[in-house]
């Protein structure tokens, strides 16, 4: 094992690391939020019109939908980058990275050929494949957080990172 000298450097290292992964991931994380809700707030008519055509939420909340969701990603996104309310934000990230890969996962088991509506309101961006590979990622991305978040190490939750 080496000696106690050996292993602090170690630690330190890997504690080091462990900062810097945490670090990127949630400014990667805050970075797909926000950049995804640019367009949708700019275009909440367009927005409204995939969330229509998803099939999924009864007419009453579609619009309500297509003005809250954008905003929420907005916020998500800023904690993240600002590393405010972490446990919160992360626990928020996974719900909804989890509903938007069902929701993409149940389109494309319907056959239905619908704008994704991911990050642009523009036509184009069908759901396929690879946009459930990259929400993958992105839900990867935020259960790290969450684990690192949450992790404890002698009964305390891990401040250290933040």
């Amino acid at each position: 094992m080496g000696t106690p000298k050996v292993r602090a450097k170690m630690d330190k290292k890997r504690n080091n690391l462990s900062r810097f992964l945490y670090y990127v991931a949630r400014w990667i994380l805050g970075g797909v939020f926000i950049y995804a809700s640019y367009d949708k707030i700019l275009h909440p008519a367009a927005f409204s019109k995939i969330i229509y055509s998803y099939q999924i939420l009864p007419d009453g909340l579609i619009n309500l939908t297509a003005l809250v969701l954008p905003m929420l990603e907005l916020i998500m996104g800023i904690f993240l980058w600002v590393g405010f309310w972490m446990p919160g934000t992360v626990m928020l990230s996974n719900i909804l990275l989890v509903s938007y890969m069902g929701a993409l996962i149940l389109n494309l088991a319907r056959g239905l050929d619908i704008n994704c509506g991911c990050f642009s309101t523009s036509s184009g961006s069908s759901i396929n494949i690879e946009t459930i590979l990259w929400d993958s990622a992105f839900l990867a991305l935020s259960v790290y957080l969450t684990v690192a978040v949450f992790r404890s190490g002698n009964g305390r939750v891990l401040k250290q990172i933040q």
